[in-house]
């Protein structure tokens, strides 16, 4: 393991996100998945998956996040949900719905998954299916939610919004409705894996973000009781960045296809940074201990102005990736802060670059 140059206590965290495989019938433009995929011979077996959620059980984790790539691209996708179902942990599959027959979800139920979660590219086939560079992926996600629905799932609906489709908002809202949606994530793309190759093309416009907030601030009081909304606006509407993941390894944690094991989906973005693997070392010694977990813990590491801020053990100086993209330095303070002076690169992404120029679509690994 790569021992860490100090160890800062950690409580147990809650959850964790099991990235199953990085292959995917989609080929999304914002996609989170790193540029370099991992292919299907490096996969952990289903038993390394198995053994890696017993451990995450015994150290006090709740939730499980199955997940992808698009997880049903794994044809032992039940025996991994079984063997999350015995360890006790809370089972949400996060799903684009390709590769989910009614007769898989029929299984999946009958094994004990708590939970679905579907992703939507868009409200209407044509414009759904050119982002998701799957034709036909819409009617077969909307046929899908009709199972999810009929099987008695609980739903959420992940809405990835930006330039290209958040003029739709309140047609999404009313789409999650019409789903049953129980939770619908009104997520403003995050400029991480391949929204990088695309800033220009999704980062929407102030115009847009601002006119968004209103739909959900209205929409939040309509529904009240009977769906709940997130919503994840653009960084450079923010006076100050988000409390990342609730700050760096403090509640959870991620599992990559091959098993190494990271504080946040995009930390493998951040220069230099090594991640121990769960077929090797200890999921507990590996929260508790590695140099990776450790890195951004506490409040030592941090640079002004985010040393002496009386913020910083709320928002935990805000994304470590984002700085270390933006800024060249993990450490820095985030650049959606205020006090960053990097805060007019933030506001650029929404007005730099051709809006109309072609994506750069994710590539499935064979």
């Amino acid at each position: 393991m790569n021992a860490p140059a100090r160890i800062i206590a950690a409580a147990a965290p809650m959850a964790m996100l099991a990235e199953l495989t990085h292959r995917c019938p989609l080929s999304c433009p914002y996609c989170s998945n790193p540029l370099e995929l991992t292919r299907k011979s490096a996969e952990l077996s289903a038993a390394q998956w198995g053994e890696a959620f017993r451990q995450a059980a015994a150290m006090g984790v709740l939730q499980l996040h199955l997940s992808g790539g698009e997880p049903a691209s794994r044809r032992d996708l039940e025996e991994i949900t079984r063997a999350a179902v015995e360890a006790g942990l809370y089972t949400n599959l996060i799903t684009s719905g390709i590769g989910l027959t009614r007769k898989r979800l029929e299984a999946l139920a009958d094994i004990g998954l708590d939970h679905v979660q579907l992703s939507v590219q868009g409200t209407e086939a044509a414009a759904a299916d050119a982002v998701g560079g799957y034709r036909g992926g819409f009617v077969r996600k909307m046929a899908v939610a009709e199972d999810i629905k009929a099987l008695g799932f609980p739903l959420t609906l992940n809405a990835v919004m930006h330039r290209r489709n958040l003029d739709h908002l309140e047609a999404t809202v009313a789409m999650a409705e019409r789903l049953g949606a129980r939770r619908l994530e009104v997520a403003c793309v995050q400029v991480h894996g391949w929204a990088a190759k695309n800033v220009a093309q999704l980062v929407p416009s102030r115009e847009q973000a601002i006119a968004a907030r209103e739909v959900v601030r209205a929409a939040r009081v309509r529904l009240r009781g009977s769906m709940v909304i997130d919503f994840v606006p653009p960084d450079y509407l923010a006076e100050f960045p988000k409390a990342c993941m609730g700050g760096w390894g403090s509640t959870g944690l991620n599992v990559t296809p091959e098993g190494l094991v990271l504080p946040c989906h995009a930390a493998q973005t951040i220069p230099g940074m090594r991640f121990d693997n769960v077929a090797e070392t200890p999921l507990r010694e590996i929260w508790e201990r590695s140099a990776s977990f450790n890195a951004y813990r506490g409040d030592d590491w941090m640079q002004e102005p985010c040393g002496s801020c009386e913020r910083k053990a709320i928002d935990h100086g805000g994304c470590r990736c984002q700085a270390a993209a933006l800024a060249g330095d993990a450490a820095a303070t985030d650049p959606a802060c205020s006090k960053s002076p990097r805060k007019a690169d933030v506001a650029a992404m929404a007005s730099g670059g051709d809006p109309a120029a072609d994506f750069t679509y994710r590539v499935a690994p064979r």
